[in-house]
């Protein structure tokens, strides 16, 4: 069934961050920086390393943040080089969209209306074939890239649809997407199903979807069709669950580090991981060191 090159990266960033308030009252929680990039610059680099042609942001209209990030500053550059700080100036360009060269989309999704909806408010962009999602907030670490991991497997599951999974403990099921695994070679788990939030004791695994997908273009159509599911919403892995009889279902076990970057604790691990691999933190890294027995013993 996987067989068509995936041409499109679909990043869902419409979400209002309300975990990170009062720090995402005016900034978009994509925009929020693990020391000093921003989680969208992750997934854009992610989908550029691979191979990825279109890149369609599914945005809200009060974030319009967001895009003036993605899309190049001449202005800020101009500013930048005229200052003498042309290697500032030229690390962002190179980080930007080069609208020349790179094809990038803005479609708004005005209701929060579920990541299936988000999804299919990209379909009229898609370019044909399989297409990839990625949640900027599922931020994973390493070389290759996660995204590039799972296009260049993607043949051999021979399911239509992909979907990035890790294993998790079994107190921590209920916050996943599980998969029911019939079995495991290598990287992939071949699924029968899939069960959304199992309780603990309950799930058919412990095999854990996160934040990126490559998805057969079939479901779109299932997308249109999809009743609302948990919150009233349209579920995602709803709508691939659906399509798991026709197209097929199999899980990806990537060779990088997940943080979960929408919760605060993610974020204090993520950016304490990527300072831990910087000469330059290692005095503050040494300094809070003894912290938390510093207080404990208060």
């Amino acid at each position: 069934m996987a067989g068509s090159k995936v041409r499109t990266a679909i990043f869902p960033v419409a979400g209002l961050g309300t975990r990170f308030l009062p720090a995402t009252k005016a900034t978009p929680k994509e925009l929020l920086p693990v020391i000093d990039t921003p989680l969208i610059q992750f997934a854009l680099d992610e989908a550029r390393a691979a191979g990825i042609e279109r890149m369609i942001f599914v945005n809200h209209p009060s974030k319009t943040a967001i895009e003036k990030h993605v899309r190049a500053d001449t202005e800020l550059s101009e500013h930048l080089r005229a200052k003498g700080k042309s290697d500032i100036a030229e690390y962002l360009d190179g980080a930007c969209v080069d609208d020349t060269g790179e094809d990038v989309v803005f479609v708004m999704q005005e209701e929060q209306l579920g990541l299936g909806h988000a999804v299919l408010c990209a379909k009229e962009h898609a370019l044909p074939g399989p297409i990839a999602v990625i949640l900027p907030d599922d931020l994973i670490l390493g070389e290759p890239g996660c995204l590039a991991e799972m296009i260049g497997g993607y043949e051999e599951t021979g399911a239509g649809h992909l979907v990035a999974v890790m294993d998790v403990p079994e107190d921590r099921v209920h916050k996943y997407g599980v998969l029911d695994v019939s079995h495991r070679k290598g990287q992939i788990s071949r699924a029968l199903g899939m069960v959304e939030k199992p309780e603990a004791g309950k799930a058919p695994s412990l095999t854990a979807v996160v934040g990126r997908y490559v998805l057969h273009e079939s479901i779109f159509e299932a997308l249109e069709t999809q009743t609302p599911g948990a919150g009233g919403e349209i579920q995602l892995t709803d709508a691939i669950a659906r399509g798991i009889d026709k197209v097929g279902l199999s899980g990806f076990h990537f060779s990088g580090q997940r943080f979960d970057c929408g919760s605060k604790e993610g974020m204090l691990r993520a950016t304490l991981h990527i300072a831990s691999r910087d000469p330059a933190f290692a005095e503050v890294l040494n300094e809070y060191s003894l912290a938390p027995a510093a207080l404990a013993a208060e």
